[in-house]
């Protein structure tokens, strides 16, 4: 059992995370902005306040031994022109606060969701979608998780970084795979349910440290 600090468990990955740690025995702290709104599971300990503040993160973080981030450059809805509501290069700023405060604690274990075509997977993603991506408010978000992928490789802490591909609400479908960007053709979907087993699976075996492997379901 691991004392962990989750950053994003009320978005729709990150609930996920929450369960799922809470139900393999792991003591679960959260850092969420309304803890009167969350939906987490019993036991799980809710801290109030924004990775955006150092503060805050040093009071979340306090004692804990390894990191989850599930945080995202949210736009108001899917639509690729919806806008952005997060503020510009959030997660790297919520990264950057983070690794100093991990450091300052002695944390040296942190796991985080990224995409495909993120930091250097940007040149195998379709050059349709990759003109798709210049043109919309998508771009801000790839901005960003280049940013936390600059910020993890210029590290010294263990860091995976799993790259999802298109994320579903759909129910688990079996362990999903996962490989290093350009040794496997990955498959089109993501359950949300089953990224969060991932990353509680990388961060429990000690596997894919300092590496950015592409996570996908063989049936999405």
């Amino acid at each position: 059992m691991s004392y962990l600090l989750v950053l994003g468990g009320t978005g729709r990955t990150g609930i996920h995370v929450l369960n799922e740690a809470a139900q393999r025995g792991h003591r679960v702290r959260a850092l969420v902005r309304d803890p009167d709104a969350a939906r987490a599971p019993a036991g799980v300990e809710l801290i109030r306040g924004t990775p955006a503040s150092i503060d805050d993160v040093r009071k979340a973080a306090r004692g804990t031994e390894a990191v989850i981030s599930t945080l995202n450059n949210s736009r108001a809805s899917d639509n690729p022109w919806a806008k952005p509501v997060s503020p510009p290069m959030f997660m790297t700023d919520a990264t950057r606060n983070t690794l100093a405060v991990m450091k300052e604690e002695g944390v040296d274990r942190i796991v985080l969701t990224s995409t495909m075509g993120a930091g250097d997977d940007w040149a195998r993603i379709n050059p349709v979608f990759k003109a798709l991506i210049k043109v919309s408010n998508i771009k801000a978000g790839f901005e960003d998780h280049h940013g936390v992928d600059k910020l993890l490789r210029a590290s010294d802490v263990d860091w995976t970084l799993a790259r999802a591909v298109a994320l579903t609400d759909k129910p688990m479908s079996g362990p999903p795979h996962a490989a290093e960007a350009g040794t496997e053709k990955p498959g089109t979907r993501i359950n949300r349910a089953d990224l969060a087993r991932f990353l509680l699976d990388a961060l429990e075996q000690d596997t894919w440290i300092r590496k950015a492997p592409l996570v996908w379901n063989a049936r999405g």
